[in-house]
């Protein structure tokens, strides 16, 4: 044996070793049972691999982003082991870790069913114990093809991978956690004590050491998946799980499942009255209930004002325009599928518009433009449409229709930076103003190994790029990268803020855009203050997106409990009896007269049914009134939370409506 120098990075510390010749990964850090893989010169590598000379080797914990993915690609590995124990004649798909979780999808000839889900999980806790090894083993597409001649799948992703599709078989065969080490095809068997192997599939890792390392798991559900991803395909039979580093880590993410289901956006709409998706009307096409159109009014008319308040100049455009706007825009070639098919007008063809921007656009250009009025701000309520697939419409989150907050600033080269700055912190101003506060940034590129997805010169993308990374990391603000996740006419920051129990959700985005204002595209020109004519760059923005998935996150993020400014009816007046409706209404005819949204239960019901009604709808605030607070001229003034105070003045209770409305905070 001879030696070698690596450099061990661990915990923090980066230090340089010297080894013999075919030290394993484990071997460095046999110290810290946390570690379950290794990243090997920036490639994530099991923890038997075996090191060489000036290696950098970098511990991964099973409690990180990679750790646990690598935890849940070898629980899917191993669920998929005891399908095959339990149904033989499953044939296996692919199964990759996914957010805070894994699936495997199986061709069975019956579907799962919850019984199956609770036989699996008994199998599979049976593997864990006899803690299997995972060894990796590299193989040539003749003998895997020999070895896997019963799994028709894995045989059809040995042919991508031997056409030179090796993304396809790569995002089949491995589902790989981190970069690719090489181009081998590999196969990872589980191999028991005695070293008979168990159980094998076609797979790039890495995975753990065994499946004792596996301390947390449960079955979630199943589904129907088609195969790839095309429904052209045959449907295949998904198993969905999740895996945690500890057993706490796995009770905290179910209670977590448990608050999600809790805050349904699509469960409290309908209990609150505020929305619906008929189906007459279509999929992915909500209606607004009054009290759902009253949220969505006022949100609008103070985003609205915001603009203005912030320089935006207010504009409408159509729902449709002629087909070729579409191919003006590059949205037709680069976005076509996200578009409706076209509509046959008076013999020509028009497209419901997906995006504001191109009509934007013909605004700025109906006029000679000079650069003192830059930066233009051009701002509407748009509505769009997009041609989404049926299998990923979702309440209101995910819609074919809606009304998008969409604004352009036209802007001299010089100004853009500013520009994107004015408008990042105009965003997270918003969001505070709504009750959200935790944030962070991605910033999304272009992907060079696709060039044909993105317009533009090398140079544009690197400026336009550069121009939105200072800005970001100037806000202080965490800022994560987002590879290939650009728009095809330019680079994004994308506002990513999290809600009251931790999930994240993309808000606002702000968008560099130098190819549409460009000769080619719109030709769009001002007057600089030499005489000559320029291009102006164009920022696109939206601060929510669209107002009906802003709706959705924030009845989830309050579970419909909305601060006072936002609440439907504000204050829900409950008569203790009849005779007390008249000292009521007049109660009622003030609090509106000061601008408040106020109904009165004039039902036969109860008082303390009305009061339980009051309390299930949410409403922040009663007032109860009985015979003292005729005969006082004043009111029970209750709480959402159940507080009350009594022979509270008329003008006392109107006051603290309309203070707790004013400080747009929740009560």
């Amino acid at each position: 044996m001879s030696e070698i120098k690596v450099v061990r990075s661990h915990a923090g510390q980066r230090e340089e070793r010297t080894i013999t010749t075919g030290t394993k990964a484990w071997e460095l850090f046999a110290d810290d049972t946390e570690v379950i893989a290794a990243r090997v010169g920036g490639v994530l590598r099991d923890l038997a691999h075996e090191v060489a000379d000036g290696d950098e080797v970098e511990s991964v914990a099973i409690d990180s982003a990679d750790g646990r993915d690598i935890l849940r690609h070898s629980a899917a590995h191993v669920m998929a082991q005891a399908v095959q124990d339990l149904f033989p004649d499953a044939r296996l798909g692919i199964g990759p870790p996914v957010e805070n979780g894994f699936y495997y999808d199986f061709d069975v000839e019956t579907p799962f069913v919850p019984d199956d889900l609770a036989k699996i999980e008994t199998r599979m806790r049976k593997i864990i114990k006899e803690g299997q090894r995972f060894s990796r083993r590299v193989t040539t597409d003749a003998e895997a093809i020999d070895e896997l001649k019963d799994e028709p799948y894995k045989l059809e992703l040995i042919g991508l991978k031997g056409s030179g599709n090796s993304a396809d078989a790569a995002e089949g065969a491995s589902v790989e956690v981190g970069s690719s080490a090489d181009a081998e095809l590999t196969i990872y068997d589980n191999i028991r004590r005695d070293g008979e192997v168990a159980w094998s599939d076609l797979c790039r890792g890495p995975h753990l050491p065994t499946t004792k390392r596996i301390p947390a798991f449960k079955l979630m559900r199943t589904a129907a998946a088609y195969w790839r991803g095309d429904e052209k395909n045959k449907q295949l039979q998904r198993i969905y799980g999740t895996a945690w580093e500890t057993k706490e880590a796995l009770e905290e993410h179910l209670h977590r499942i448990e608050e999600a289901e809790r805050r349904d956006h699509r469960k409290l709409g309908r209990d609150l009255d505020l929305y619906s998706f008929p189906d007459e009307i279509g999929s992915g096409l909500p209606v607004f209930h009054p009290r759902g159109g009253v949220i969505k009014r006022v949100m609008e008319d103070y985003v609205r004002q915001r603009h203005i308040e912030e320089g935006f100049e207010y504009v409408g455009t159509p729902h449709i325009a002629k087909e070729g706007l579409f191919h003006t825009s590059g949205h037709l070639p680069y976005y076509g599928e996200g578009m409706f098919p076209a509509l046959d007008v008076d013999g020509m063809d028009y497209r419901l518009k997906a995006m504001n921007c191109p009509m934007h656009n013909l605004i700025f250009r109906s006029r000679q433009r000079s650069y003192r009025e830059l930066p233009l701000r051009l701002f509407e309520f748009g509505s769009v449409y997009r041609h989404e697939k049926s299998g990923v419409v979702h309440g209101l989150t995910r819609v074919r229709g809606f009304a998008q907050d969409d604004s352009h600033s036209y802007v001299t080269p010089e100004q853009a930076p500013a520009e994107i700055k004015h408008l990042l912190d105009f965003c997270l101003g918003l969001f505070r103003d709504f009750g959200l506060d935790d944030f962070y940034l991605e910033l999304s590129t272009r992907d060079d190994s696709k060039p044909d997805k993105f317009i533009g010169s090398d140079d544009d993308w690197a400026m336009a790029t550069g121009v939105l990374e200072q800005v970001a990391v100037d806000s202080g603000l965490e800022l994560v990268p987002d590879p290939g996740g650009a728009a095809y006419y330019g680079p994004k920051i994308s506002v990513q803020a999290r809600d009251a129990i931790g999930r994240t959700w993309q808000m606002s985005t702000i968008q560099y855009d130098f190819n549409q204002p460009s000769a080619e595209r719109f030709g769009l020109e001002y007057v600089a203050d030499d005489g000559s004519r320029q291009e102006p760059v164009m920022i696109h923005s939206a601060k929510f997106g669209s107002i009906e998935r802003f709706i959705g996150v924030l009845v989830e993020h309050y579970a419909g409990a909305f601060p006072p400014w936002l609440a439907p009816v504000q204050v829900q007046g409950i008569p203790v009896a009849e005779r007390h409706l008249d000292h009521l209404y007049a109660v009622a005819k003030q609090m509106k007269a000061a601008g408040l949204r106020v109904d009165v239960d004039d039902s036969d019901d109860r008082m303390q049914k009305k009061i339980r009604n009051a309390q299930l709808q949410k409403v922040p605030f009663m007032v109860i009134v009985g015979d003292q607070d005729v005969e006082a001229g004043a009111v029970s003034f209750r709480y959402r939370d159940g507080r009350q105070d009594n022979g509270v003045p008329v003008d006392e209770a109107i006051e603290r409506v309309a203070a707790a409305v004013a400080s747009r905070e929740q009560v």
